[in-house]
């Protein structure tokens, strides 16, 4: 690969993962909300049945359906188990919002992110320097600090809060799976198609499951945040499959560690605004907060864009060489 065509991946990453990290930031608010009105299995399979519609008809339109023919036993066993493991972080993610704030929901899904860059390691060869295992443990310490005040050892005791944990732990296992199942096929499907099989599939398994008489009790408001929910699956795991195909594992969780952050960020506004007052309520930012989300920000630029900069840097000296 010459350093123009991985100059082009390097960006087309970061866009990728950046679009992702945004929307799933917002995510949670949308299903906190939802909560209220549909189950986490029915509104599970509409956003898979919205993504299905919009994936097939760009894949037919642009004739990449052909990459499922010839597909081996091994690579469509991997779709299955992908497929299942997605449904399985989806629902239970819906489900640990019934236990836990979306806050703290996200603080102990960030394990997700060291999970997904431990496994490009030991699943994909891909190696860890000083530089970069110091990058992590500098996002380790930020997220502490940022999340302190959502971290109450009173309630460490409290069932519901530990069956909530629990739950979302299980989302982080089902989500790191997946991702790195989709990520072993992709020399032999695109992300898309990836997905879409994921789609098929999860409308199928899950309709038994779901309860469609609730669409019809559902106002216009709640027919926004399902939509929304629906598109949010389209876009954000769109661009995350992408964000795989042209940058490391270790790479795309590290800006992932982003996603928290957002996620506040988003509440905040909407106590700020005062929109839904009885489902968010404000979190307890101060002084060592703050300096939290300095750390996640700067750990996150300093893994991405230095090592960037030192290619720049080798590129530019081989071609004086030369």
């Amino acid at each position: 690969m010459n350093s123009e065509q991985a100059s082009a991946n390097t960006r087309l990453g970061l866009i990728f993962v950046s679009i992702a990290v945004f929307f799933w930031g917002i995510l949670p608010i949308a299903l906190k909300l939802s909560g209220g009105f549909i189950t986490p299995v029915t509104l599970t399979w509409f956003r898979f049945v919205m993504a299905l519609v919009v994936t097939l008809l760009i894949q037919w339109r642009l004739g990449a359906l052909r990459q499922f023919v010839g597909l081996p036993s091994s690579v469509w066993l991997k779709l299955v188990l992908a497929g299942v493991l997605l449904m399985c972080n989806y629902v239970s993610f819906v489900y640990s919002l019934g236990y836990l704030a979306p806050g703290t929901a996200q603080l102990n899904f960030q394990t997700a992110p060291f999970f997904l860059a431990f496994g490009g390691v030991l699943f994909f060869k891909e190696r860890f320097n000083a530089f970069q295992l110091s990058c992590f443990a500098t996002l380790g310490l930020g997220m502490l600090m940022f999340f302190h005040p959502q971290i109450d050892l009173h309630q460490a005791s409290d069932h519901q809060v530990l069956v909530g944990i629990m739950i979302v732990q299980f989302s982080v296992m089902s989500w790191t799976s997946y991702a790195l199942l989709q990520k072993s096929v992709s020399q032999r499907l695109s992300p898309s198609n990836v997905l879409l099989f994921i789609y098929a599939l999860g409308i199928v398994l899950m309709a038994p499951l779901s309860d469609f008489s609730q669409f019809e009790a559902m106002t216009l408001d709640q027919w926004w945040i399902v939509l929304f929910c629906g598109a949010n699956t389209l876009i954000a795991y769109g661009c995350f499959g992408q964000a795989l195909h042209y940058w490391p594992t270790a790479q795309v969780s590290a800006m992932l560690s982003l996603t928290p952050v957002l996620s506040f960020s988003a509440t905040e506004l909407m106590v700020s605004l005062g929109w839904w007052s009885g489902v968010f309520t404000s979190a307890n930012i101060d002084v060592l907060s703050f300096m939290g989300i300095v750390l996640i920000v700067c750990a996150v630029f300093v893994v991405q864009f230095v090592p960037m900069y030192q290619k720049r840097q080798q590129a530019k000296a081989f071609r004086t060489v030369l």
